[in-house]
């Protein structure tokens, strides 16, 4: 076979074929890296807010814009990526796994802060056991805003009432199950359990002062180094056998705390008594 005989049109298409399949390859690269730093930057952008907040390198309320924003970065990178996957299927091109794993990557983390978005309601910070005579922080300071950003203002049924008495009432409505407990133990020891308990869980104790049955400590979350502050105030019975038990649990930051406040003060009680008995 001679050069003469080669059909110039049947060389050429394997090399145009090469180059559509070149073209196509950097095309579908080009949308796969663009979904995966999108949703793995809003991730760490989101993430890396809170945690640089907890251990004081900027302000909470930037770490709280830049979660608010790489929700929206995440909502972006899933619609886009949608598009992207219809556009390959409707081609009838081959699917590209880092593709859906850069849409999953998003979808993951914007219904995570979507979750604790959920969790947001009530609006209030500062749990307490006893509203009408909270235990008071003495080792501790509270936050000097503690009920400066108190919701419902506005509010047709909370119209004219101050910050303490909208607290008042939309802790009531929310946590109805948190009220003062008795135990019946007398209160060294339950002092002495609740000193033991609160070194299980970590907390960094501020103050244990069992003769005056308070306790005051610190919690301080895993990943962002949140910190709240907790108040423990145990008083005895009028015949010294049982023990009256009052807690109180208040973030340092943010204006709703996500119902961990709550949880801590219901764990800490639960496991305190064993089995807690509301006072009357």
């Amino acid at each position: 076979m001679t050069g003469d005989n080669i059909d110039p049109a049947a060389a050429n298409a394997p090399l145009a074929d090469n180059e559509v399949a070149r073209g196509f390859t950097a095309q579908r690269d080009w949308q796969t890296y663009l979904i995966l730093a999108l949703a793995v930057g809003a991730a760490l952008w989101g993430l890396i807010g809170p945690v640089g907040s907890g251990i004081g390198l900027w302000g909470f309320g930037f770490a709280i814009t830049g979660m608010f924003w790489s929700f929206w970065v995440c909502v972006v990178a899933v619609l886009l990526g949608g598009l992207f996957v219809f556009l390959r299927k409707r081609a009838g091109k081959a699917r590209r796994p880092l593709l859906w794993l850069g849409i999953a990557i998003a979808l993951f983390y914007a219904g995570w802060l979507a979750n604790m978005a959920g969790k947001a309601e009530p609006r209030i910070h500062d749990i307490s056991t006893d509203l009408a005579d909270p235990p008071a922080f003495q080792a501790l300071p509270l936050r000097a805003d503690n009920l400066d950003n108190v919701p419902g203002a506005e509010d047709e049924d909370m119209r004219g009432l101050n910050p303490q008495q909208r607290w008042t009432k939309i802790h009531q409505e929310a946590y109805s199950d948190i009220r003062t407990v008795r135990i019946a133990q007398p209160v060294g020891e339950v002092m002495a359990k609740a000193q033991r308990l609160a070194k299980a869980r970590g907390w960094e104790i501020a103050s244990f002062q069992p003769e005056q049955g308070r306790m005051e400590a610190t919690e301080t979350s895993t990943l962002f180094r949140f910190k709240d502050d907790i108040v423990l105030r145990v008083r005895p019975t009028d015949d010294g056998k049982e023990s009256i038990i009052d807690m109180r649990s208040v973030s340092r930051v943010g204006q709703s705390d996500l119902g961990v406040n709550a949880k801590r003060v219901r764990s800490f009680l639960a496991d305190l008594a064993g089995t807690v008995t509301t006072a009357e």
